[in-house]
């Protein structure tokens, strides 16, 4: 089995999160746009907070840390 190395494994969510906000939209219309666009803010979303985050492994545990704090609140505390 591979080493598994977390942060290039962060690099490719903030990617997948960058290209998802570069998508085009295809070309349709009414329900089908609806969903589309939906999808691609899910989907942004996801893979954005897996982007921003801080991985370690706890315990044998994977532990994605994610401050969903608003930008003001947030501190240089990395126990947090």
């Amino acid at each position: 089995m591979a080493a598994l190395d977390v942060d290039a494994m962060i690099a490719r969510f903030a990617e997948r999160a960058a290209a998802v906000k570069r998508r085009n939209l295809p070309p349709v219309g009414g329900d089908e746009r609806a969903a589309f666009i939906k999808q691609a803010e899910q989907d942004f979303m996801d893979f954005g907070m897996i982007g921003d985050s801080v991985a370690s492994i706890e315990d044998g545990f994977l532990v994605f840390r994610v401050d969903l704090r608003p930008a003001d609140q947030r501190g240089d505390d990395s126990d947090s």
